[in-house]
């Protein structure tokens, strides 16, 4: 890191630099995405005087590194829960205790990773930087869903993807909007709703290619075998899989290119945000710096995602909780805590275009990307998993979709709304809280029942 040159001392040495940056900086002023717009809400400026007076320029540039990603953000203290998780795990103080502290370290990792990918794009430009958060916009998820499959645990895989959609439309939008119809409880508050029929249409798609494989078990007669339909079912959920990311290629060529207006955050010139949500002018850190700190947090994300798969059964036997509830439930709302803090935050601020964008973006981004990649994924390592997330899951899914687009279609919010919302996710949190229900033991893993997962895999 010390022959990284900063943006500050590159504007010193070439003039036209301070140019180009201004440059880039108004182009993804007006073309930020609600993701990026979300994540900068938990950002907080920071104080370079003293890093500036150190005497020794790599040095100086080390520090400014630290400072701007490691201190620039509310979420600071909760990197402390990294070296804790690894020497928990050194020393095996417990794996439940493992499981907890790597949840909590993902969180500020999540919220860094958009902001590396943010002060990449200064350098790429608004496409390449669009390109590079919709791969790492849910690296998280995408990480664990790996992890997991070369642990041969599909059934937490189905459970944490289905489980990060239903909290982004349930959770994520329902809180936004209780409390920014709270706030702005004497105002109507508005949204576009050209984005959300985007993302709904893709939803729908994707709640198809989850229900047909479902269908076939129940349309199947007596006269054909469970092996068989288990075929079937995974012919089918691997074709669906290669449609649903041929449809998310030319959702991002609809997004970064063709119809970019429509996702891009709006900001009038005249609504000015506080110094908690401001927009970044120009690029805090370099090029290559921000690279190699993307580069290596995706690694902390990873060990952590793996100390997460590792332990997910020991902390549900600890905790008395089942395996189904942590995954769709606990990994969701952690996992994403500082993404739904910024669109709680922007919903406050009666900018619900950014906190639809956010919600109904990243469950689109889940759908059609984190999901069917992991049904290829688990096929390039002999691993057969379907698209058939059973009957109490995939319903459960359809009915979140089918209450958020009815929510959302007259292009208004208030309080009321959002609880709606709210509750359908509580109601859903305790059925599987409570789902005892034994699952007959199926030894094909695409077909596989998703509760009592750590029975199946030690017989």
């Amino acid at each position: 890191m010390g022959s990284i040159v900063e943006p500050w001392a590159a504007i010193a040495e070439n003039g036209n630099a301070n140019v180009t940056a201004k440059g880039s900086s108004r182009e993804l002023r007006h073309g930020r995405t609600a993701h990026n717009m979300s994540s900068s809400s938990l950002r907080k400026k920071s104080d370079l005087r003293l890093v500036q007076k150190v005497p020794c320029k790599t040095l100086k540039n080390i520090l400014s590194n630290l400072q701007e990603v490691i201190l620039g953000t509310k979420l600071t203290l909760l990197f402390l829960a990294i070296p804790l998780a690894i020497l928990a795990n050194s020393y095996n103080y417990g794996r439940p205790l493992i499981f907890g502290l790597s949840l909590i370290g993902l969180t500020p990792l999540a919220e860094r990773v958009s902001f590396l990918t943010e002060q990449l794009a200064f350098y790429t430009g608004r496409t390449v930087g669009g390109l590079l958060n919709a791969t790492c916009g849910n690296a998280t998820e995408l990480i664990i869903a790996i992890l997991a499959l070369a642990n041969n645990k599909v059934a937490v895989v189905k459970y944490s993807l289905l489980g990060s959609i239903l909290s982004n439309l349930l959770l994520v939008l329902g809180t936004s909007l209780f409390f920014g119809g709270i706030a702005n409880i004497r105002r109507e508050q508005r949204f576009d709703r050209k984005q959300a029929d985007v993302n709904f249409f893709l939803l729908l798609m994707g709640l198809l290619c989850h229900l047909l494989p479902l269908l076939l078990k129940y349309a199947a007669t007596g006269e054909v075998s469970t092996s068989m339909i288990n075929k079937m079912s995974l012919t089918l959920s691997r074709t669906s899989s290669i449609v649903m990311l041929i449809a998310y290629i030319a959702y991002l060529i609809f997004q970064l290119w063709t119809h970019r207006q429509l996702f891009e955050a709006q900001q009038d010139d005249d609504d000015a945000y506080d110094d908690e949500v401001s927009v970044e002018e120009t690029p805090v850190i370099g090029f290559w710096s921000g690279f190699a700190w993307l580069v290596g947090m995706t690694i902390v994300i990873a060990l952590l995602s793996e100390y997460v798969v590792d332990t997910i059964e020991d902390a549900s036997d600890s905790w008395g909780l089942s395996v189904s509830f942590i995954s769709i439930i606990l990994l969701p709302i952690v996992g994403n805590a500082a993404e739904h803090a910024g669109a709680i935050i922007f919903a406050f601020k009666n900018k619900l275009d950014i906190s639809l964008g956010v919600a109904l973006g990243s469950a689109t981004q889940i759908s059609l990307f984190v999901v069917p990649l992991s049904v290829i994924v688990a096929w390039i390592l002999g691993i057969k998993m379907d698209l058939n997330f059973n009957i109490l899951e995939t319903s459960s899914l359809a009915l979140a979709i089918i209450i958020t687009a009815f929510t959302l279609q007259d292009g208004t919010s208030h309080y009321m709304k959002g609880l709606v919302l709210l509750l359908c996710y509580v109601i859903i949190a305790a059925c599987f809280f409570v789902d005892q229900i034994p699952q007959p033991n199926d030894l094909d893993v695409g077909l596989q029942p998703m509760n009592n997962l750590g029975e199946v895999f030690s017989a």
